[in-house]
C-alpha cells in the first residue's frame, strides 16, 4: 500500500463528506449514531480516533464499510507517528538466511 502524505484525520472526512452535504448537525448525527455529542465532536475535531465500534456505527449510518473508516484511521495514525522526531530504539530480530 502506498503511504499517504499528510492524510486527513477521519473526522475531517466525516464532517466534509458525510455531515455537511446532508446538512446534519453534530447533535443530530450523534443521536443518529447512538453516541454523545462530546464523543462525536472529539472525532470531528481530531481529538479522538475512530474505534472499531464507531467504524461499525458509521458504516451502518452512511452505507460505507467499517474497513474504510479503520483504514483512514490507520493511515492517519501511521503518518502522525512517523513525524515524531525521536528515533524508536528497536533491536532488529530476524533469522539470517542459511548459506
Amino acid at each position: 500500500m502506498m503511504q499517504m502524505y499528510n492524510p486527513p484525520h477521519p473526522g475531517e472526512i466525516l464532517r466534509e463528506l458525510c455531515l455537511e452535504p446532508l446538512g446534519i448537525s453534530v447533535t443530530k448525527a450523534a443521536e443518529a449514531l447512538g453516541v454523545s455529542r462530546k464523543t462525536l465532536s472529539a472525532i470531528l475535531n481530531g481529538r479522538a480516533g475512530i474505534s472499531t465500534e464507531m467504524a461499525i456505527r458509521l458504516s451502518l449510518a452512511f452505507d460505507t464499510t467499517p474497513e474504510s473508516w479503520l483504514t483512514q484511521q490507520t493511515q492517519y495514525d501511521l503518518w502522525v507517528t512517523r513525524q515524531k522526531p525521536q528515533k524508536l530504539k528497536v533491536e532488529r530480530l530476524f533469522v539470517a538466511n542459511p548459506t
